[in-house]
């Protein structure tokens, strides 16, 4: 007998194929059988005039501290999400150092937008080795599969301790790093994950310790890598020297054989030279036998900023020193007209620049107020409050901030909202050379709304916008991030899968509004939006979101490198 059979739905299989009117039948986890099912089941859903797909892997989230407090990974899990990767960008929360990870907590706080009362009230981090950390999630139990990279800066900081924000590392030291990143991976780390740009900054408001690191600290890492099966590369390169940067990642994927995948590729009609300049990295790379992936997401880059988080602000000019300061302290110097009159000046030389974009206040709007005293000004334009005042954006923007205790909502740029990049979009999100993703998801919990990619895709570039077929999406959704970190049995609907799948109804499924929700531990708030359309996301051949609800069930599991991922090797271009 059968756990359970998904009758009468249209399988969406993950491979490309055409759609198709079968059931489901699962049994211990698994896919055991498709097409017409007549097997006894002990449970039926009916899916008649759903889609029935692949669960979406998200392979670029920040979820390493947040599912020790919430194991279904919400709202990913809501938009169809039945895998997430975690520990990108060179930020894990294991292994740790003598700190118990007090370094890393305030960190994550600066550089990826999580509140530092969430990370301090979420849980004592009981462990000290990766092996300990998954240890702890396995035992506590997950909703959705998780699976985590190896971070370079806990990495870094565990051997090098406050050396390692500034130093280089000797010989012994780069011998150490590398030795803890192979324990690591043995354990069931998926890779390794660095970066090296300059707009991830530590608590202090140094670059985090993964900049620091020499050519030859990189090398000797993913040589680490490439000794280890089923494991990957993943970097944060500096989008303001991408040439220098380049070069290094594709070196990167030589000394490990193994593909690197970057974030983020950003489309966008009104700038063609500088998506075409990082696609030409992925042909440039393939030339020398090196793969490098970027991620993109399938929709126009939107978020939410304020003047509380230092994420945004603090990496423009004129403001970087300002937002490492305390909160009152920091009202005080933006209002002050001298220090205004640096801002403007430094604001004013950025325009031109590849920031030009995100200091253009005058296009920024005003997303949310907080007081009586702004009313009337959300959904409004910067530049139009800015000139009934008769006042520069950027003094429209910090009184108007100031006003509301700096807690007002900004979206300051939608990028490639026009059609003209929805088109490009289409065109290049088909591209073998990019994958789907970028989510960012359990990071910038203040500004970021990305987590719901997938709902957005499906809704705005499939059914609104017919830019590719629901077959098309569904493959970059599940099959493509699965092959490339080589994940066994997921990604796609066959026999003998595991089954990870989703429903939703094609016509409906979309984002839902976007509010903030004081729901983190210590009461701290972060963006979120439900999903529309997303009838059942089923892990493991359980419901873990029924009807927009969690069901409460744990059949999630930490994956491990090896066990539960191939190599994927540069030889293999099947990936």
């Amino acid at each position: 007998m059968l756990d359970r059979v998904i009758r009468n739905g249209q399988v969406v299989d993950g491979a490309g194929t055409p759609g198709r009117t079968a059931d489901v039948g699962i049994r211990d986890g698994r896919i055991v059988a498709l097409g017409r099912v007549d097997e006894p089941a002990r449970e039926t859903l009916n899916a008649d005039g759903a889609i029935v797909a692949p669960g979406f892997i998200d392979i670029h989230t920040h979820y390493d501290a947040q599912l020790l407090w919430d194991p279904a990974a919400t709202p990913s899990c809501f938009h169809g999400v039945t895998t997430v990767i975690g520990g990108n960008c060179g930020f894990t929360i294991a292994p740790l150092a003598d700190d118990g990870g007090a370094y890393l907590r305030r960190m994550l706080a600066r550089v990826e937008g999580m509140p530092l009362e969430a990370l301090e009230a979420g849980g004592e981090w009981g462990w000290s080795t990766f092996a300990e950390y998954l240890d702890t999630l396995d035992h506590a139990g997950l909703g959705i599969n998780a699976g985590f990279l190896v971070g370079h800066s806990a990495l870094r900081r565990a051997i090098m301790g406050e050396a390692a924000v500034g130093g280089q590392a000797d010989d012994s030291q780069i011998a150490a790093i590398a030795s803890l990143l192979a324990e690591s991976l043995r354990a069931g780390g998926l890779g390794l994950s660095s970066g090296r740009t300059p707009v991830h900054k530590d608590w202090e408001g140094a670059p985090v310790p993964s900049f620091h690191a020499s050519d030859a600290e990189l090398f000797a890492l993913c040589r680490t890598v490439r000794e280890h099966a089923g494991t990957t590369l993943e970097f944060a390169p500096s989008l303001a020297d991408f040439d220098t940067t380049g070069d290094l990642m594709i070196a990167m994927s030589l000394e490990a054989d193994r593909p690197i995948n970057w974030n983020v590729l950003i489309i966008n009609a009104e700038r063609p030279e500088e998506y075409q300049k990082q696609l030409a990295l992925s042909d440039r790379a393939a030339a020398k036998g090196a793969r490098v992936v970027p991620l993109s997401v399938p929709h126009p880059m939107e978020f939410f900023v304020d003047l509380v988080s230092p994420f945004f602000f603090g990496g423009l000019p004129g403001f970087g020193e300002i937002m490492t300061l305390p909160l009152e302290e920091r009202k005080q110097v933006l209002a002050d007209p001298d220090r205004r009159t640096v801002i403007k000046r430094a604001v004013r030389e950025a325009l031109d620049g590849p920031l030009g974009d995100y200091v253009d206040f005058a296009k920024m709007e005003i997303a949310q107020t907080a007081t009586p005293a702004n009313a009337g000004l959300a959904g409004r334009i910067l530049g139009d409050v800015a000139r009934e005042r008769g006042l520069e954006p950027v003094d429209a923007l910090l009184d108007v901030a100031l006003a509301d205790d700096l807690k007002t909502l900004f979206v300051p740029v939608r990028v490639g909202a026009d059609e003209a990049s929805w088109k490009i979009r289409g065109e290049l999100l088909l591209d073998d050379r990019i994958v789907v993703g970028a989510s960012d998801a359990g990071a910038h919990l203040d500004i970021g709304t990305a987590f719901a990619y997938s709902t957005r895709l499906l809704a705005e570039g499939v059914r609104e916008r017919g830019l590719m077929t629901v077959e098309q999406a569904v493959q970059q959704l599940s099959q493509v991030p699965a092959r490339l970190y080589g994940l066994r049995d997921r990604g796609e609907i066959r026999e003998g899968a595991i089954a990870d799948l989703v429903v939703f109804d094609a016509a409906r499924i979309a984002r839902g509004p976007v509010e903030s929700r004081a729901d983190l531990p210590g009461g701290a708030s972060r963006l979120y939006a439900e999903a529309d359309g997303i009838e059942a996301v089923i892990v493991g051949g359980r419901d873990v979101v029924r009807a927009g609800q969690l069901t409460g069930e744990r059949p999630g599991s930490v994956l491990r490198s090896g066990k539960d991922t191939e190599t994927v090797s540069l030889g293999d271009r099947s990936s």
